[in-house]
Protein backbone atom coordinates (compact mmCIF):
# COMPACT_ATOMS: atom_id res chain seq x y z
CA UNK A 1 0.00 0.00 0.00
CA UNK A 2 1.60 3.50 -1.55
CA UNK A 3 0.83 5.43 1.99
CA UNK A 4 1.68 2.87 4.46
CA UNK A 5 4.76 4.44 6.56
CA UNK A 6 8.27 2.99 5.71
CA UNK A 7 9.12 3.70 9.92
CA UNK A 8 7.23 4.04 12.59
CA UNK A 9 7.36 7.30 14.46
CA UNK A 10 9.53 7.58 17.37
CA UNK A 11 7.90 8.03 21.50
CA UNK A 12 8.11 12.08 21.84
CA UNK A 13 8.07 11.10 25.99
CA UNK A 14 10.65 13.03 27.48
CA UNK A 15 13.39 11.46 30.37
CA UNK A 16 11.43 11.16 33.40
CA UNK A 17 14.67 11.87 35.34
CA UNK A 18 14.08 15.42 34.16
CA UNK A 19 10.56 16.11 35.38
CA UNK A 20 10.52 18.53 38.22
CA UNK A 21 10.58 17.16 41.65
CA UNK A 22 7.38 17.18 43.36
CA UNK A 23 6.35 16.38 47.39
CA UNK A 24 3.69 14.19 46.73
CA UNK A 25 1.86 12.50 49.72
CA UNK A 26 0.46 8.99 49.31
CA UNK A 27 -3.40 8.42 50.48
CA UNK A 28 -4.13 4.90 51.05
CA UNK A 29 -1.79 2.18 51.70
CA UNK A 30 -2.90 -0.59 49.19
CA UNK A 31 -0.88 -2.68 47.08
CA UNK A 32 -0.92 -0.22 44.18
CA UNK A 33 0.79 2.34 46.57
CA UNK A 34 3.45 0.30 47.10
CA UNK A 35 4.08 -0.16 43.48
CA UNK A 36 3.52 3.25 42.45
CA UNK A 37 6.24 4.09 45.00
CA UNK A 38 8.66 1.93 44.06
CA UNK A 39 8.70 2.55 40.27
CA UNK A 40 8.41 6.19 40.51
CA UNK A 41 11.42 6.23 43.20
CA UNK A 42 13.53 3.97 40.76
CA UNK A 43 13.24 6.19 37.37
CA UNK A 44 12.33 9.96 38.59
CA UNK A 45 13.40 12.19 40.63
CA UNK A 46 9.80 12.85 42.83
CA UNK A 47 9.78 12.46 46.60
CA UNK A 48 7.63 11.16 48.80
CA UNK A 49 7.39 12.82 51.81
CA UNK A 50 3.96 11.51 53.46
CA UNK A 51 1.56 9.12 53.65
CA UNK A 52 -2.44 9.14 55.60
CA UNK A 53 -4.19 5.66 56.78
CA UNK A 54 -7.63 5.68 59.05
CA UNK A 55 -5.18 4.44 61.39
CA UNK A 56 -1.97 5.98 62.35
CA UNK A 57 -0.42 2.97 63.22
CA UNK A 58 -1.25 1.60 59.94
CA UNK A 59 0.72 4.69 58.57
CA UNK A 60 3.68 5.08 60.48
CA UNK A 61 4.54 0.92 59.46
CA UNK A 62 3.90 2.06 55.77
CA UNK A 63 6.65 4.86 56.43
CA UNK A 64 8.73 2.63 57.86
CA UNK A 65 8.62 0.47 55.47
CA UNK A 66 8.71 2.81 52.39
CA UNK A 67 10.99 5.17 53.98
CA UNK A 68 8.77 8.58 53.59
CA UNK A 69 9.55 10.83 56.45
CA UNK A 70 5.79 12.10 57.45
CA UNK A 71 2.69 9.50 58.89
CA UNK A 72 -0.90 10.82 58.96
CA UNK A 73 -3.43 9.13 60.99
CA UNK A 74 -6.25 10.81 58.99
CA UNK A 75 -7.02 11.53 55.26
CA UNK A 76 -7.77 15.22 56.34
CA UNK A 77 -4.54 15.45 58.08
CA UNK A 78 -3.02 14.35 55.25
CA UNK A 79 -4.04 16.54 52.76
CA UNK A 80 -3.62 19.64 54.83
CA UNK A 81 -0.01 19.19 55.14
CA UNK A 82 1.47 22.40 53.72
CA UNK A 83 4.61 20.94 52.31
CA UNK A 84 2.87 18.77 50.06
CA UNK A 85 2.51 19.72 46.00
CA UNK A 86 0.57 16.62 45.41
CA UNK A 87 -1.93 13.85 46.71
CA UNK A 88 -1.77 10.41 44.80
CA UNK A 89 -4.80 8.59 45.74
CA UNK A 90 -5.18 5.06 46.18
CA UNK A 91 -8.17 3.72 47.93
CA UNK A 92 -10.71 1.90 46.70
CA UNK A 93 -12.65 2.51 44.05
CA UNK A 94 -15.72 3.26 45.93
CA UNK A 95 -13.72 5.95 48.17
CA UNK A 96 -12.31 7.87 45.42
CA UNK A 97 -14.85 10.21 45.36
CA UNK A 98 -14.80 11.33 48.85
CA UNK A 99 -11.22 11.30 48.66
CA UNK A 100 -10.22 13.51 45.85
CA UNK A 101 -13.06 16.08 46.93
CA UNK A 102 -11.21 16.23 50.44
CA UNK A 103 -7.52 16.66 48.64
CA UNK A 104 -8.68 19.47 45.98
CA UNK A 105 -10.87 21.05 48.98
CA UNK A 106 -7.36 21.30 50.67
CA UNK A 107 -6.03 23.01 47.97
CA UNK A 108 -4.07 19.80 46.35
CA UNK A 109 -3.51 18.46 42.90
CA UNK A 110 -4.38 15.20 43.16
CA UNK A 111 -3.71 12.00 40.64
CA UNK A 112 -6.29 9.50 41.46
CA UNK A 113 -6.09 5.67 40.67
CA UNK A 114 -8.13 4.44 38.32
CA UNK A 115 -11.36 4.84 37.57
CA UNK A 116 -11.14 8.15 39.04
CA UNK A 117 -14.91 7.50 40.12
CA UNK A 118 -18.08 5.33 40.45
CA UNK A 119 -19.74 7.62 37.95
CA UNK A 120 -19.91 10.15 35.45
CA UNK A 121 -21.80 12.18 37.65
CA UNK A 122 -18.95 11.97 40.42
CA UNK A 123 -16.71 11.95 37.74
CA UNK A 124 -17.88 15.51 36.63
CA UNK A 125 -18.50 16.96 39.92
CA UNK A 126 -14.52 15.74 40.81
CA UNK A 127 -13.59 17.88 37.58
CA UNK A 128 -15.62 20.79 37.81
CA UNK A 129 -14.31 21.33 41.38
CA UNK A 130 -10.71 21.26 40.03
CA UNK A 131 -11.12 23.41 37.42
CA UNK A 132 -12.48 25.93 39.54
CA UNK A 133 -9.77 25.87 41.99
CA UNK A 134 -7.28 25.80 39.23
CA UNK A 135 -5.93 22.45 40.78
CA UNK A 136 -4.44 19.88 38.35
CA UNK A 137 -6.53 16.44 38.44
CA UNK A 138 -5.72 13.17 36.22
CA UNK A 139 -6.85 9.63 36.64
CA UNK A 140 -3.98 7.07 36.93
CA UNK A 141 -4.77 5.29 33.97
CA UNK A 142 -0.45 4.48 33.36
CA UNK A 143 -1.09 2.80 30.31
CA UNK A 144 -1.87 5.72 27.96
CA UNK A 145 1.75 7.63 30.14
CA UNK A 146 3.42 4.73 28.35
CA UNK A 147 5.81 5.56 25.13
CA UNK A 148 4.54 2.34 23.25
CA UNK A 149 1.43 4.85 23.08
CA UNK A 150 2.62 7.86 22.66
CA UNK A 151 4.13 6.10 19.43
CA UNK A 152 0.04 4.83 18.84
CA UNK A 153 -1.23 8.56 19.35
CA UNK A 154 0.92 9.27 16.76
CA UNK A 155 -0.09 6.27 14.03
CA UNK A 156 -3.70 7.51 14.88
CA UNK A 157 -3.44 11.22 14.38
CA UNK A 158 -1.77 10.55 11.41
CA UNK A 159 -4.71 8.71 10.29
CA UNK A 160 -2.42 5.47 9.54
CA UNK A 161 -4.82 2.65 10.22
CA UNK A 162 -8.17 4.88 8.46
CA UNK A 163 -11.24 4.03 9.68
CA UNK A 164 -11.11 1.57 12.93
CA UNK A 165 -13.55 -0.94 12.22
CA UNK A 166 -13.15 -3.19 14.92
CA UNK A 167 -11.60 -3.33 18.13
CA UNK A 168 -11.15 -6.95 20.20
CA UNK A 169 -10.04 -7.06 23.79
CA UNK A 170 -10.04 -9.09 26.44
CA UNK A 171 -8.16 -8.98 30.08
CA UNK A 172 -8.33 -12.09 32.72
CA UNK A 173 -6.60 -12.97 35.91
CA UNK A 174 -6.25 -15.45 38.86
CA UNK A 175 -7.04 -14.34 42.00
CA UNK A 176 -7.31 -16.38 45.34
CA UNK A 177 -10.41 -15.40 47.88
CA UNK A 178 -9.07 -13.82 50.27
CA UNK A 179 -8.04 -10.80 47.90
CA UNK A 180 -10.28 -7.41 47.77
CA UNK A 181 -11.63 -8.09 44.45
CA UNK A 182 -14.20 -10.79 45.92
CA UNK A 183 -15.16 -8.00 48.31
CA UNK A 184 -18.18 -6.34 47.52
CA UNK A 185 -17.64 -3.64 49.94
CA UNK A 186 -14.87 -2.48 48.10
CA UNK A 187 -16.36 -2.55 44.55
CA UNK A 188 -15.54 -6.13 43.48
CA UNK A 189 -15.27 -7.98 40.23
CA UNK A 190 -13.24 -7.47 37.41
CA UNK A 191 -14.92 -4.37 35.91
CA UNK A 192 -13.59 -1.73 38.02
CA UNK A 193 -9.95 -3.21 38.35
CA UNK A 194 -9.32 -4.95 35.05
CA UNK A 195 -12.31 -3.90 33.30
CA UNK A 196 -11.20 -0.47 32.79
CA UNK A 197 -8.28 -1.46 30.46
CA UNK A 198 -10.03 -2.72 27.39
CA UNK A 199 -12.51 -0.39 27.85
CA UNK A 200 -10.43 2.80 27.94
CA UNK A 201 -9.19 1.52 24.99
CA UNK A 202 -12.51 1.22 23.17
CA UNK A 203 -14.10 4.74 23.92
CA UNK A 204 -10.39 6.10 23.28
CA UNK A 205 -10.26 4.62 19.57
CA UNK A 206 -14.32 4.77 18.54
CA UNK A 207 -15.48 7.32 21.41
CA UNK A 208 -18.70 6.33 23.24
CA UNK A 209 -20.68 3.30 22.29
CA UNK A 210 -24.20 3.63 20.18
CA UNK A 211 -25.43 0.26 21.44
CA UNK A 212 -24.25 -1.36 24.14
CA UNK A 213 -25.06 -5.64 24.99
CA UNK A 214 -23.95 -7.82 27.23
CA UNK A 215 -23.81 -10.81 29.61
CA UNK A 216 -22.36 -11.20 33.11
CA UNK A 217 -21.46 -14.38 35.60
CA UNK A 218 -22.17 -13.56 39.31
CA UNK A 219 -20.01 -15.36 41.79
CA UNK A 220 -20.72 -16.78 45.41
CA UNK A 221 -18.96 -13.75 46.63
CA UNK A 222 -21.58 -11.60 45.47
CA UNK A 223 -19.28 -9.81 42.74
CA UNK A 224 -19.64 -10.55 39.00
CA UNK A 225 -17.37 -13.25 38.54
CA UNK A 226 -17.04 -12.33 34.96
CA UNK A 227 -18.69 -10.26 32.09
CA UNK A 228 -18.47 -9.94 28.52
CA UNK A 229 -19.91 -7.18 26.06
CA UNK A 230 -20.07 -6.35 22.77
CA UNK A 231 -20.75 -2.90 21.53
CA UNK A 232 -20.99 -0.09 18.14
CA UNK A 233 -20.53 2.76 16.91
CA UNK A 234 -23.53 4.86 15.27
CA UNK A 235 -21.55 3.63 11.87
CA UNK A 236 -21.33 -0.03 12.59
CA UNK A 237 -18.15 -0.35 13.81
CA UNK A 238 -17.49 -3.33 16.55
CA UNK A 239 -15.97 -3.63 19.81
CA UNK A 240 -15.61 -6.59 22.00
CA UNK A 241 -14.90 -6.56 25.77
CA UNK A 242 -14.53 -9.67 28.27
CA UNK A 243 -12.93 -9.69 31.90
CA UNK A 244 -12.83 -12.50 34.21
CA UNK A 245 -11.35 -12.86 37.92
CA UNK A 246 -10.98 -16.44 37.63
CA UNK A 247 -7.77 -17.10 35.66
CA UNK A 248 -4.91 -15.33 33.41
CA UNK A 249 -6.12 -14.86 30.13
CA UNK A 250 -4.32 -12.92 26.85
CA UNK A 251 -4.88 -9.60 28.02
CA UNK A 252 -4.52 -8.60 24.30
CA UNK A 253 -5.78 -6.45 21.47
CA UNK A 254 -6.50 -6.11 18.39
CA UNK A 255 -7.42 -3.10 16.14
CA UNK A 256 -8.52 -3.36 12.71
CA UNK A 257 -8.71 -0.09 10.77
CA UNK A 258 -9.66 -0.01 6.57
CA UNK A 259 -5.80 1.22 6.35
CA UNK A 260 -3.70 -1.02 8.71
CA UNK A 261 -4.36 -3.41 11.48
CA UNK A 262 -2.42 -2.95 14.90
CA UNK A 263 -1.60 -6.17 17.15
CA UNK A 264 0.20 -6.11 20.72
CA UNK A 265 2.86 -8.48 20.65
CA UNK A 266 2.10 -9.26 24.65
CA UNK A 267 -0.42 -7.49 27.30
CA UNK A 268 -1.90 -4.79 25.89
CA UNK A 269 -1.65 -2.44 29.00
CA UNK A 270 1.57 -3.44 29.53
CA UNK A 271 5.13 -2.50 28.52
CA UNK A 272 6.01 -4.03 25.33
CA UNK A 273 6.21 -4.94 21.53
CA UNK A 274 2.88 -4.53 18.94
CA UNK A 275 3.03 -4.87 15.24
CA UNK A 276 1.43 -2.32 12.33
CA UNK A 277 0.76 -4.60 9.45
CA UNK A 278 -0.85 -3.01 6.24
CA UNK A 279 -4.54 -3.93 5.64
CA UNK A 280 -3.45 -6.49 2.72
CA UNK A 281 -0.46 -7.76 5.03
CA UNK A 282 2.50 -7.31 2.92
CA UNK A 283 4.10 -4.23 4.65
CA UNK A 284 4.83 -4.93 8.89
CA UNK A 285 6.74 -2.27 11.17
CA UNK A 286 7.31 -3.79 14.85
CA UNK A 287 7.71 -1.44 17.61
CA UNK A 288 10.29 -3.63 20.13
CA UNK A 289 10.44 -3.29 23.40
CA UNK A 290 10.59 -5.77 26.57
CA UNK A 291 7.81 -7.02 28.24
CA UNK A 292 6.89 -5.78 31.62
CA UNK A 293 4.90 -5.04 34.50
CA UNK A 294 4.04 -2.34 36.61
CA UNK A 295 7.30 -1.51 37.68
CA UNK A 296 8.32 -0.99 34.58
CA UNK A 297 5.58 1.80 33.65
CA UNK A 298 4.09 3.60 36.78
CA UNK A 299 6.69 6.16 36.70
CA UNK A 300 5.70 7.94 33.22
CA UNK A 301 2.21 9.04 34.52
CA UNK A 302 4.11 10.56 37.67
CA UNK A 303 6.81 12.49 35.51
CA UNK A 304 4.39 13.91 33.21
CA UNK A 305 1.77 15.18 36.44
CA UNK A 306 5.20 16.58 37.30
CA UNK A 307 5.93 17.97 33.82
CA UNK A 308 2.10 19.57 34.34
CA UNK A 309 2.27 20.78 37.48
CA UNK A 310 5.09 22.71 37.02
CA UNK A 311 3.66 24.47 33.76
CA UNK A 312 0.63 25.46 35.44
CA UNK A 313 -1.20 22.94 33.85
CA UNK A 314 -4.89 21.67 34.92
CA UNK A 315 -4.84 18.10 33.05
CA UNK A 316 -2.63 16.37 30.96
CA UNK A 317 -2.93 15.13 27.12
CA UNK A 318 -1.95 12.11 27.79
CA UNK A 319 -5.44 11.16 29.73
CA UNK A 320 -7.28 14.03 29.22
CA UNK A 321 -10.38 14.58 31.66
CA UNK A 322 -13.34 14.52 28.84
CA UNK A 323 -11.73 10.93 27.87
CA UNK A 324 -11.77 9.62 31.60
CA UNK A 325 -15.59 11.21 32.15
CA UNK A 326 -16.30 9.43 28.70
CA UNK A 327 -15.12 6.08 29.79
CA UNK A 328 -16.79 6.69 33.32
CA UNK A 329 -20.59 7.56 31.04
CA UNK A 330 -19.90 4.04 29.36
CA UNK A 331 -19.30 2.04 32.83
CA UNK A 332 -22.65 3.76 34.06
CA UNK A 333 -24.17 2.06 30.71
CA UNK A 334 -22.29 -1.39 31.75
CA UNK A 335 -23.78 -1.60 35.16
CA UNK A 336 -27.26 -0.30 34.55
CA UNK A 337 -27.25 -2.72 31.26
CA UNK A 338 -25.88 -5.71 33.29
CA UNK A 339 -27.98 -5.38 36.35
CA UNK A 340 -24.65 -4.60 38.51
CA UNK A 341 -24.92 -3.40 42.12
CA UNK A 342 -22.12 -1.72 43.82
CA UNK A 343 -22.33 -0.53 47.61
CA UNK A 344 -21.53 2.71 47.60
CA UNK A 345 -19.00 2.87 50.47
CA UNK A 346 -16.69 1.28 52.06
CA UNK A 347 -16.45 3.07 55.31
CA UNK A 348 -16.81 0.10 57.68
CA UNK A 349 -14.56 -2.48 56.20
CA UNK A 350 -11.73 0.02 56.30
CA UNK A 351 -12.38 1.27 59.69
Amino acid sequence: MTDFPQTLPASRIPDPMAAPALRWGVLGTGWIAEQFIASTRAHTRQIFAAVGSRSLDKAQDFASRWEIETAHGSYTSLVNDPSLDVIYVASPHNLHFEHVMLALGAGKHVLVEKPMAMSQSQGRQMAELAQRKGLFLAEALWTYFLPKFDVIDQLLAAGTLGEIKSVQTDYGEYFTRDHRIFNPALAGGPLMDLGTYPLSLITRLMGAPATLVGQKQMDESGVHGQLSLMMADHAGNQATLSTSLYGFTPTNAVIVGTKATLRFGSEFNLPGPFTLASADGASVLTWDEPRGRHFEGLFYEAAEVARCIAAGQSETPKRPLDTSLMMLGTLDRVIATLGLEYLATAEEVMS
